[in-house]
């Protein structure tokens, strides 16, 4: 198949060939067609499978009949919530690249963390798509900045995520400021629960589209476990990893902010150029890190789960969870940053004794074993954990409760953490004061 098959225009089509792009992915291809049509839609696909085009191209495609058929309104024709920043700033440029040969154009962001006069100017003036996260629109709307009533076509991606952060109601209050007979796109690792009853609310009649689901195998993606036996040892096959010369680029997961700034500044005194990224730091601070790791002036990023929803950096060639995600399924996402654009990839778990738990829950969630696997020199001293429940249990199996004590803990010896984030290398922003 390819994408003059589904009846994209011609300056979409163009654009997909400027950037490289052949063919649609298995989602672009089962979610395209009907939402052309103007169907809503429930949407489940792992990430890195294209999705984002699948939603951006039929959104630009409304856009362009509105320019064929003159027809002017005040505000976007399309809104696209999600959950995080970073997510946010990736659709946009998404919808800009796709969109490079649609006349004039016009793509806004509303984000937290970032000032609202440039904002309120792009709300202001004529607009095509706006892409948002849920907070900082419920503010403009609450002002009046924010204009919906025209909205063609809503879009929630990673609704599971934004409904985990407690966006609920915003979603609901927003879904309300916009057209009853608006076109309707959901996107979500899962619809059981809170998740389907919130899509049973919004949607009528949609189509569901499964593809690529969670139990796949990541087929462009190693996965390794690394049993350490306690937090010493943990370090100890980190830095190893890290000075492995496989190492393009390293994506270094942690459980809490704390920890991230903590592990960063640890990195960087052994010479990595490393910075960190979470969601307490200011949104500029945020995108110059994410600029030095697109141009590759940083070799490790420390992150958490919040901060790394929408990183597209094909040169991430690994993805090592120092400390354990919160969830099962963010596991997959977390993975799912590195293996991207064709390329291979590798993710390495690093769990203590105490994570055995999650990591019985993951398999579970997955229906896949993680193979173990040990460093020379640097082998375990306890014996491995007793063996996981075997996979293969029904998708959307209840997960355990989470094991007590996720974060670092103190560090060895006692002493507590060191303050966060206090330099950086040179590639990377250096933190307030």
């Amino acid at each position: 198949m390819s994408f003059e098959t589904l009846n994209l225009h011609e300056s979409l089509t163009r654009a997909l060939t400027a950037a490289g792009y052949a063919a649609p992915t298995d989602v672009q291809a089962a979610a395209i067609p009907p939402a052309l049509a103007g169907q809503d839609l429930m949407v489940s696909s792992r990430t890195g499978s294209g999705k984002t085009a699948s939603f951006m191209l039929p959104a630009l495609t409304r856009v362009l009949a509105s320019r064929l058929a003159a027809v002017k309104t005040r505000g976007p024709r399309v809104l696209v919530l999600t959950p995080t920043r970073e997510l946010a700033m990736q659709v946009a440029k998404a919808a800009s690249d796709y969109g490079r040969y649609v006349p004039g154009l016009r793509v806004a962001t509303v984000v937290g963390g970032v000032p609202y006069g440039a904002q309120l100017a792009a709300l202001r003036g004529p607009l095509d798509i706006l892409i948002a996260t849920p907070g900082r629109l419920i503010d403009h709307l609450g002002s009046g900045k924010a204009m919906l009533g025209n909205i063609e076509m809503l879009v929630l991606d990673e609704a599971d995520r934004m409904l985990d952060m407690g966006f609920i109601d915003d979603i609901k209050h927003i879904a309300q400021a916009t057209p009853a007979q608006r076109q309707t796109v959901m996107y979500s690792a899962t619809f059981a629960g809170h998740v389907g009853r919130l899509a049973g609310e919004l949607l009528r009649e949609p189509q569901r589209i499964e593809v690529s689901s969670q139990t796949e195998a990541h087929g462009d993606i190693e996965q390794r476990l690394h049993w350490a036996d306690d937090f010493a040892h943990k370090n100890a096959l980190l830095d190893h990893i890290l000075t492995e010369r496989s190492v393009d680029q390293a994506l270094v997961f942690t459980s809490t902010q704390r920890d991230a700034d903590w592990l960063a500044d640890r990195l960087h005194e052994m010479g990595h150029k490393v910075a960190s990224l979470h969601g307490g730091m200011p949104q500029g601070r945020r995108n110059r890190v994410l600029q030095g790791l697109r141009s590759q002036h940083l070799r490790v990023l420390v992150a958490t789960d919040v901060a790394a929803r929408g990183i597209d950096v094909p040169t991430i060639s690994h993805v090592i969870n120092f400390g354990l995600p919160m969830k099962e399924e963010d596991y997959v996402h977390r993975i799912g940053r590195t293996g991207r654009a064709g390329r291979t990839g590798l993710a390495v778990t690093l769990a203590e004794r105490r994570d055995s738990g999650m990591i019985h829950r993951i398999q579970r969630y997955t229906t896949q074993r993680i193979p173990m696997a040990t460093i020379e020199g640097l082998e375990p001293k306890r014996a491995e954990p007793r063996p996981a429940p075997a996979p293969g249990l029904p998708y959307g199996a209840k997960p355990g409760a989470r094991p007590a004590g996720k974060g670092f803990g103190p560090r060895p010896g006692g002493k507590p953490f060191k303050p966060a984030g206090k330099t950086y290398s040179k590639a990377g922003p250096r933190p307030a004061r």
